[in-house]
């Protein structure tokens, strides 16, 4: 056994090539094991495991950084990097993040959890370093699929003209969370499969033969490999050249010789620079390489299978696209994920994948709302956040009919703090011309999807929780629903915690003085009605599964104030705090949100 707690890059940097292939198959093994047992990410990486070796092989993170978009990929990274001895605890509360944190180890260069960031922070981190006169390389890990994010061209364009050095490892895999599209995706794909890969990469090769593993004898040849990567591998047309960076590539990213001579003399040359990586995603696991997208993100084995919200939504916007050619479907990235693949098949016309960039969707939605179509962009909560400036400036100002499906509201579980969809509705809800839905079972979300279409005008959302259908005995609506008066304590709340709610205030019932309660599907702007009915009782509690700062918790009782409501009003909600990674329970729990502890605030004074 090679991996252990204590393995470094010290210890990698002198084994030979059996051994790193070793550590490899032990990685796999070890990530495989472990997601399949807590969930989590596992096809990317799978097919990340020879690429973090080499990494480790070449880079040193106690005076090198590296840094990894979206995070979900690093796996092998944290196995490598003194968290062996915790894998077991990954995804799960109180264990190690899924993604990359800074809180977690000094190994880890940056937070990640969003696509697209990686070369702006290794860039911001790089130049720190300079001016620190730290003398350590970054390398910045992006995939494909966060390439086609506008951020990291952003990123390409001030980071290639500086001397920065900066390797930006590109692991191109094809594919993104769906399979990766545009233009990027086919220039990548020629880069591939021309021709001249094959060729440059023997003439690299026959120069750099006699360099070992270890790389004893590279900085001896690398003037001479320099001018025949240049020459050889990338010409005046290349993307990468264009804005300011060496190209080196493609090479396997399953090679480990290979990988670790690129790494190396791109790590030399001291200046910008892409390693262009082809990997296979799920690589090593036959499941998974046959079927990527599928085992993209894997459920906990306890986790039990059923009807989604997402695939509700999925069916019933097919259902509506088939009687109306007006509707079009929008996805960054995600069709599988969102239910948008049952739009995709039925009106394949007026489905759109723009990859991974939301704030183009946005913008592209809005586009096709001013000539008369109704868009509808499914995107999770959390990646909403990437969009707001859009939906302010580009849809709201103008009242653009646009139809915002925001999946994954409210807590999430174990993929920790950069994946709560718990700002959506505080952030909608402060924009004028804006309406938000936030249904609490699957009929409810049928009927907002219609409302949202064709009853409601300027930005609709329609915001629902991750996994099924909560139990609970509730009549749908599209406003809001009260149990009648019948004491002095209301109870309210929305969406998925709702049905919860209703039952606590009827537990607490049972056991003293009656509480009533009021459910609210609109919750942007606020019913009136709703609010008038509140105004009634001397106690309010409001229970929000999401931030209270700017949330809806504290716009209705703003919104009371201000018709002279002079009686008790509570919020419980998030308070403040980021939501760490746990069972979606767990967090209610965390927050006072579950229904014993709910009975517990209702039967209080």
């Amino acid at each position: 056994m090679i991996l252990d707690n204590d393995i470094d890059h010290e210890k990698i940097s002198k084994m030979t090539l059996p051994e790193l292939k070793q550590l490899c198959r032990e990685m796999r093994r070890c990530i495989l094991n472990t997601v399949t047992e807590n969930g989590g990410h596992l096809s990317s990486n799978l097919g990340t495991v020879e690429l973090t070796a080499a990494l480790h092989f070449v880079f040193d993170v106690k005076t090198d950084r590296i840094v990894w978009d979206v995070g979900h990929q690093a796996y092998a990274h944290k196995l490598l990097t003194g968290r062996y001895d915790q894998f077991s605890t990954l995804r799960s509360k109180g264990g190690i993040s899924g993604f990359t944190r800074r809180s977690e180890s000094q190994a880890d260069a940056f937070i990640s959890g969003h696509s697209s960031t990686s070369i702006s922070a290794a860039y911001g981190i790089a130049s720190a370093m300079r001016l620190q006169g730290k003398h350590g390389s970054v390398a910045a890990v992006i995939g494909d699929g966060a390439l086609t994010g506008g951020m990291a061209y952003e990123g390409l364009n001030n980071a290639g003209k500086s001397r920065a050095p900066l390797v930006v490892v590109l692991n191109d895999n094809g594919m993104s969370i769906s399979k990766s599209t545009g233009a990027l995706a086919r220039y990548l794909a020629h880069i591939r499969s021309t021709r001249k890969y094959y060729c440059a990469k023997e003439h690299v090769k026959s120069v750099l033969s006699a360099v070992p593993i270890v790389g004893d004898k590279l900085e001896k040849t690398i003037r001479t490999a320099k001018g025949l990567i240049k020459d050889a591998i990338y010409d005046s047309s290349n993307m990468f050249e264009n804005f300011g960076f060496q190209y080196i590539g493609p090479v396997n990213g399953h090679d480990l010789e290979d990988l670790i001579e690129a790494l190396s003399v791109a790590k030399i040359m001291r200046r910008p620079c892409v390693v262009h990586v082809f990997t296979t995603k799920g690589k090593g696991w036959h499941p998974a390489e046959d079927n990527p997208g599928e085992y993209h993100a894997v459920s906990k084995k306890s986790t039990a299978a059923g009807l989604s919200f997402s695939e509700v939504f999925g069916r019933e916007l097919e259902r509506l696209g088939k009687s109306d050619s007006r509707i079009c479907g929008i996805t960054a990235a995600m069709k599988y994920a969102t239910g948008m693949n049952y739009f995709c098949s039925s009106c394949g016309e007026r489905y759109f994948d723009v990859g991974i960039a939301e704030q183009h969707a946005v913008t592209f939605a809005a586009g096709l709302a001013v000539e008369g179509m109704l868009p509808v962009f499914a995107v999770y909560s959390t990646f909403l956040q990437r969009g707001f400036d859009q939906v302010v400036h580009d849809c709201a100002i103008e009242k653009t009919h646009v139809v915002l499906a925001i999946d994954r509201a409210g807590f999430t579980g174990e993929d920790g703090e950069t994946h709560q969809g718990i700002f959506d509705a505080s952030m909608l809800s402060m924009i004028p011309n804006t309406t938000v839905y936030s249904p609490a079972n699957f009929e409810e979300l049928r009927m907002c999807m219609s409302q949202a279409l064709y009853n409601t005008e300027g930005v609709v959302a329609v915001r629902y929780p991750k996994g099924g259908e909560p139990a609970a005995d509730i009549r749908p609506g599209t406003e809001y629903d009260h149990s009648g008066r019948h004491g002095s304590t209301l109870a309210v709340s929305y969406g998925r915690l709702s049905g919860e709610m209703t039952r606590a205030s009827r537990e607490a019932s049972l056991k003293g003085a009656p509480v009533d309660w009021l459910r609210l599907v609109k919750i942007t702007p606020l019913p009136e009605e709703a609010l008038e009915k509140a105004l009634e009782y001397d106690r309010i509690v409001f229970f929000e599964e999401g931030i209270l700062r700017g949330g809806i918790a504290e716009q209705f009782g703003a919104a009371l104030l201000k018709r002279g409501y002079a009686g008790s009003f509570e919020a419980v909600g998030a308070d403040g705090r980021f939501v760490p990674a746990g069972t979606v329970q767990e967090q209610l729990e965390m927050f006072g949100l579950d229904r014993a502890s709910m009975t517990e605030r209702l039967e209080s004074n």
